[in-house]
């Protein structure tokens, strides 16, 4: 079945028995609690990010300097998502160096993701480490506690080949551009949305 993101991104499927802390190219899709443009707005085609969306962009620049395995590939931040491709080049670098808000004991030695069971260098401890991050910073301005802005899943897409991948960053570019057609933004089901903080903006 060709890459379609409108499908693809939408579902949170992990493949069974896949190593996911495996090198390889990783299309990621974060959305907000309840699709709450937290991080800016589109403005003539073009993403405008606030203050939490610079945390939220920051936060994924620093990515590799937590897990020297991970290289960013194109990503772009949205006003209620992020999209995002992770290539993962050495696993056995991530396995020595696991610095996800996890205690080295409670990583897994095992490959296979289970609930509540980390893998050291693994996609999804990647991911948790950075909502962990953006969550915390976020709820130092706004004077919460352990609220998370996230929904509890990701979305993920594992390219294997060169010409899904290039299709893949072209995506990534022209969300911006996409917008107002984007099934995430919150003005095509407005009785849907769940606000978390009040944004000035």
């Amino acid at each position: 079945m060709p890459y379609d993101p409108r499908i693809h991104h939408r579902r949170s499927i992990r493949l069974k028995e896949h190593d996911y802390s495996q090198p390889g190219a990783y299309f990621i899709t974060l959305c907000t609690q309840g699709r709450q443009c937290l991080f800016g707005n589109v403005v003539k085609g073009k993403m405008q990010l606030n203050y939490l969306g610079h945390i939220a962009f920051n936060c994924w620049e620093a990515i590799p300097d937590h897990f020297p395995h991970i290289e960013l590939d194109t990503f772009v931040v949205m006003p209620n998502h992020l999209h995002g491709v992770l290539v993962i080049i050495d696993t056995s670098v991530g396995a020595r160096q696991c610095r996800a808000p996890t205690t080295e004991r409670q990583c897994r030695a095992s490959t296979t993701e289970q609930f509540g069971k980390p893998v050291c260098g693994s996609i999804s401890t990647v991911i948790r480490s950075y909502k962990s991050a953006v969550s915390k910073s976020i709820n130092i301005i706004w004077h919460t506690k352990g609220q998370s802005i996230w929904q509890r899943n990701f979305y993920e897409h594992i390219s294997r080949d060169q010409k899904p991948l290039d299709r893949i960053r072209q995506y990534i570019l022209d969300n911006p551009q996409r917008w107002a057609d984007d099934p995430e933004n919150p003005q095509h089901n407005p009785d849907d949305c769940e606000f978390l903080f009040d944004i000035p903006f």
